[in-house]
């Protein structure tokens, strides 16, 4: 599943390349994803203007003068801009026509979403999708005095809590394996226990893990390309994310691979002792 860094590579592809293009018509080839797309959807976005290309946690926000379009990609979802003469294929369920290009919506396993949001309902933030997800990781208001506040007197593991999105929002399975190795904390350690200088380095690693991400494209694992259609390299540089059994860059212990709550789970048990 595309996670925050490969969200984050798909907006700022699109914004700098379709903010201000206004929007010529919409057709809908599949309108069976997650949720079902409103009949309505082409009516309503027809001759708006794309303002601005958002992000919250995992979703896209394409926010126009009437409402904003919320995008998922779900486990196999891509939105690419393309030129008008290229043919849609299977898969290929809704275009965006601009005056930039074509926005293309692709999703084999149809787990993604398009959601209108009219802004006469009100605050987007308040939108059931965003009401309880946690702060931005990226953003000025993270750090490790957050996690710590949330974490006491909890007794499931720094894992799980990461991945829940109620604490801060978009570190999902790959990058939370990552940014405890680069802490140096075990995934198995309960929240509750780890010190507030345990989780200022956490905040720390889950920045740098994913901005190092951004930077290299996010990870394409399977389906994931960015709004160009290039792929992802920041999974060549994982120092323990699906490496099970090879040896640990930092100090030749094998990566050990366990399953915590039906998700694999990667660490070093030297350099990740609890």
């Amino acid at each position: 599943m595309p996670e925050l860094p490969e969200v984050e590579v798909v907006r700022r592809g699109l914004e700098s390349r379709i903010a201000r293009a206004s929007i010529g018509g919409i057709t809908v080839r599949e309108p069976r994803l997650r949720w079902p797309v409103r009949a309505d959807l082409p009516s309503l976005m027809r001759d708006e203007t794309i303002e601005s290309v958002g992000r919250r946690g995992k979703y896209l926000l394409l926010r126009c003068k009437t409402g904003t379009l919320i995008v998922h990609l779900g486990m196999s979802g891509q939105f690419r801009l393309l030129s008008a003469a290229d043919a849609p294929r299977r898969h290929d369920h809704v275009d965006i026509v601009t005056s930039a290009g074509v926005l293309r919506f692709t999703d084999p396993r149809r787990f993604g979403a398009l959601l209108w949001h009219d802004a006469r309902a009100g605050d987007l933030t308040l939108h059931p999708l965003f009401a309880k997800l946690g702060v931005e990781p990226l953003s000025p208001a993270f750090d490790g005095k957050i996690l710590y506040r949330a974490s006491r007197g909890r007794s499931l593991s720094i894992k799980q809590m990461l991945l829940s999105g109620r604490e801060v929002v978009g570190v999902g399975n790959i990058y939370a394996s990552e940014s405890l190795f680069r802490a140096g904390i075990s995934p198995r350690a309960r929240a509750g226990s780890l010190s507030r200088a345990r989780y200022e380095a956490l905040a720390v690693a889950i920045r740098e893990t994913l901005t190092d991400a951004i930077a290299r494209g996010g990870s394409s694992l399977r389906d994931f390309v960015g709004s160009d259609g290039e792929q992802g390299h920041f999974q060549l540089d994982c120092q323990v994310y699906g490496r099970a059994g090879e040896p640990c860059r930092s100090c030749t212990t094998p990566i050990v691979s366990i399953r915590q709550h039906q998700r694999s789970t990667f660490f070093c048990p030297a350099c990740q002792r609890r």
